[in-house]
């Protein structure tokens, strides 16, 4: 365990991704450099897609969710190497959680990779385009959720909480027809739902397909002892318990992201710096909007690994 500022790793799932990610950082350490030529190896042609794209092709989630463990990974490994610093506990939102598992010992990269490769192949398939919908709600989450309950039950369709993101901010998911519904009885409300450009309504019962397509290679899966906790989406604790493991993260795919609690679980641990390793600054966005005191910093480039200090 390092010593000083007790660190929260944190590791950002879709959407944080962009073409050359994490490029610069595998140009200049060499512990980034040698994942980043590894995963051609694992996933054939994934470097490429990282570092050049297309956009739109390293967007598809098939792709996007192993370059994004790479991508993030990369940065932690670097950051590690060069500042010998080890973070007392780590979380990641949705994919993240791959990330995170990875920086502890807990799975090793390419297992991480190919893992995240079918999950993101089986959400895609899970639901036809255009059955299902997710909305960014603000507003009140016990609003969300009793509004939620109230309209899959009249529906009798799939509408429910995906990600608890920050304390004003519920993303919800499911059936296309019922996120709408919701979405309006929530503006009645005095809420603000605003539909979200996915490919699949995630983290919902929906999904359940991909959970029960995930499970066997979950379940083969070889899970190391933990080097620092690792704080699980579904029930924002800290597990140490390999034997667990799989079982959490089946249960991801189509359980909420408890988010707020997560960062409030960390809090608690007494964490005093929370650091976003990889592409992108959402993680470190909505710990400010949990915690407005807490100190954050991003790890994403080689200038900030080289001009880190805490």
């Amino acid at each position: 365990m390092s010593a000083g500022p007790r660190i929260a790793a944190l590791f950002p799932g879709q959407n944080s991704h962009s073409v050359g990610m994490g490029a610069d950082i595998a140009a200049n350490f060499p512990a980034a450099q040698e994942i980043y030529s590894s995963l051609d190896g694992t996933l054939p042609g994934l470097r490429t897609l990282i570092e050049l794209g297309p956009l739109e092709d390293l967007t598809l989630t098939a792709n996007q969710q192993p370059a994004l463990v790479a991508a993030s990974v990369a940065s932690y490994r670097a950051w590690h190497a060069q500042t010998g610093l080890t973070p007392v506990v780590a979380a990641g939102h949705s994919l993240g959680e791959y990330s995170a598992l990875v920086a502890a010992g807990v799975l090793d990269l390419h297992d991480a990779l190919r893992l995240t490769r079918q999950r993101g192949e089986l959400m895609q398939q899970a639901v036809p385009v255009g059955v299902g919908a997710m909305s960014a709600v603000m507003g009140d989450p016990a609003a969300v959720q009793e509004v939620c309950a109230s309209v899959a039950a009249q529906t009798e369709q799939v509408v429910q909480p995906a990600n608890f993101n920050a304390p004003t901010q519920t993303v919800i998911s499911g059936d296309k027809a019922a996120v709408e519904a919701a979405s309006a009885e929530l503006k009645t409300r005095g809420l603000k739902a605003i539909p979200l450009k996915v490919s699949a309504p995630f983290h919902c019962a929906l999904m359940g397909p991909a959970a029960e397509g995930l499970a066997p290679a979950l379940r083969s899966a070889t899970y190391g002892a933990y080097a620092f906790p690792v704080v699980a989406n579904v029930t924002a604790e800290p597990g140490q318990d390999p034997a667990s493991t799989a079982a959490l993260l089946e249960e991801q795919i189509t359980g909420a992201v408890r988010w707020v609690d997560t960062i409030r679980a960390l809090d608690d641990m007494g964490v005093d710096v929370f650091i976003e390793f990889g592409p992108g600054t959402v993680l470190t966005g909505l710990v400010k909007r949990i915690l407005p005191e807490a100190r954050t910093l991003n790890v994403g480039t080689a200038e900030q690994i080289r001009n880190f200090s805490l």
